[in-house]
This record gives structure tokens, C-alpha cells and sequence, in this order.
């Protein structure tokens, strides 16, 4: 079988471990996807994935439910290095001003790649948020946002956003969206690891 035809099989059975094992908490198995620098980047978290790893093991513990559903994946390949572009939404449920609420949140995950002694392994994600929407459980039940939060709040992942500041959890604000200089600046990124030019 051709060799790129190899790496891209490796690539996307590697995102799809990522999520399948994060969400059921089999965080051993978990912890191979990631080279050991590996860094991670989301709405609530940025750092090294193995604080990542210690953090999202201890919200599971405590109930918290954060899950990933994936589709179609891009994936550009130069040598070693690899960018990868899936499709996702991410969901989570919790109380919003009493009310039971879902957020979905619409957007790709952006990974760099590295093939290391013949094995590929993540060495930084970054999500791009799209669009997300939120709804309480109980379709009857009356839910009121604070539209001037909301308002404040980054387009992609507004909702999202509102519902992980509830919680506790501190949200970095400018994430990449489907347009705007975050992004622009993360597919610049993403040409330069290709090139080899970035670590």
C-alpha cells in the first residue's frame, strides 16, 4: 500500500482515538496520541496535554461532560509533518440559571503532526469554533440569557462560552473563528510547520 495512503490511515485513526478515548475517560490510552511536548488548546484550557490530561481526568471524576463528535478530515501531508483539519462538534450539558441546558458548538479541530520513530502523535491542537447554539433539555422549560454577556461574548462560541463561565472555568477570548486574523494567523502557522520552518 502507498505510504501516504499509510500515514493518512495512521492520522485519522489517531483523531478519532483522541476522541473516542477522551470521552469515555480511558485516559492511558489516551495519552499515546500525544507527542511528549504535546499541547493543547481549547475554549476552558491552554498548555501542555498532559496537564490537559490531568485536569479533564479530574472534571470526568467530578461529573463534568465534555463531548466530541467528529466527520470529514483534511489532512496535509510533507514528510514528516502533517496538518490535519476534522470536522467536529463538541457538547456539553450543565445548569444555565437553573435551567438543564445543551451547548453545541460547530467547528475543526487543527492538529500538527509528527511521524517520530514511525509513529505519528499530535503535537498541537487547536480548535477553530464555527458556530454553537444552546437549549435547554426540557424543550418547555423557559430559559433567560444576559444578552449584553452573550453580546460579549466571541461569535463561534458564544453560548458555549456563557455557559463555561456559569461553571467556573476562565474562556480565552479570542479563539479562532470561521473568519478573522486568529485564524489567518493559524493557517499561516500551519504552512510554516509544513515547511518545516516552526517546532
Amino acid at each position: 500500500m502507498d505510504q501516504q495512503l499509510l500515514d493518512r490511515l495512521a492520522i485519522r485513526d489517531l483523531v478519532e482515538n483522541w476522541a473516542v478515548w477522551r470521552d469515555a475517560g480511558d485516559w492511558e490510552r489516551f495519552a499515546t496520541v500525544w507527542h511528549e511536548e504535546g499541547w493543547m488548546s481549547a475554549t476552558w484550557f491552554q498548555g501542555p496535554a498532559r496537564e490537559f490530561m490531568r485536569v479533564s481526568q479530574e472534571g470526568f471524576a467530578t461529573g463534568v461532560r465534555i463531548l466530541h463528535f467528529l466527520g470529514g478530515s483534511s489532512i496535509d501531508l510533507s514528510r514528516e509533518r502533517a496538518i490535519a483539519q476534522t470536522k467536529m462538534t463538541i457538547s456539553q450539558r450543565a445548569l444555565v440559571h437553573d435551567v438543564l441546558c445543551d451547548v453545541v458548538c460547530t467547528g475543526r479541530f487543527y492538529d500538527f503532526l509528527e511521524k517520530r520513530k514511525d509513529q505519528w502523535g499530535i503535537v498541537r491542537r487547536q480548535p477553530i469554533y464555527e458556530k454553537d447554539r444552546i437549549d435547554p433539555v426540557d424543550p418547555a422549560a423557559e430559559l433567560r440569557l444576559d444578552q449584553q454577556a452573550l453580546a460579549a461574548l466571541p461569535e463561534g462560541y458564544r453560548h458555549l462560552a456563557y455557559m463555561q463561565e456559569l461553571i467556573g472555568y476562565k474562556v480565552k477570548r479570542d479563539m479562532p473563528g470561521l473568519i478573522g486574523p486568529e485564524v489567518e494567523k493559524l493557517y499561516g502557522e500551519g504552512r510554516d510547520w509544513l515547511a518545516g520552518k516552526a517546532k
